[in-house]
């Protein structure tokens, strides 16, 4: 397993864009793919986006793949969600996750697949 930091969180005006990063510890991060969540409150969390081990295939959320792009750089042992045109149905806590990519297909829309998460950072959008 590894372990996962999200940084990049914050209060932002509707229209804006933010950076997430997950940072993750440990020399085979470059074999796992990861996946970001959220949870908006009062709600369950959701799948948001995927990018697989090797940054060649990512799947997200039909909603928001228009705004959303995720991607990785495993040099720096960190994955990246761009977010652009935000909205207020966007608040909520970002969690990145970690499963292992290597040999295996990618789904990962489902949250038991996952056997490492990060805190969660704090996505605030002002309407």
């Amino acid at each position: 397993q590894v372990h996962l930091v999200e940084s990049g969180g914050g209060l932002v005006q509707a229209g804006a864009s933010l950076r997430l990063s997950c940072t993750a510890s440990g020399r085979t991060f470059n074999n796992y793919n990861v996946g970001w969540f959220r949870q908006a409150p009062g709600k369950e969390r959701e799948f948001v986006a995927i990018i697989a081990w090797n940054g060649r295939s990512k799947n997200y959320a039909d909603s928001l793949k228009d705004r959303f792009t995720v991607s990785r750089d495993n040099a720096k042992n960190t994955v990246y969600l761009q977010m652009d045109k935000l909205k207020s149905d966007d608040t909520g806590v970002y969690y990145c996750a970690a499963t292992w990519g290597v040999g295996r297909s990618m789904s990962g829309r489902s949250e038991p697949e996952y056997g490492s998460w990060g805190q969660g950072t704090q996505v605030t959008v002002s309407s």
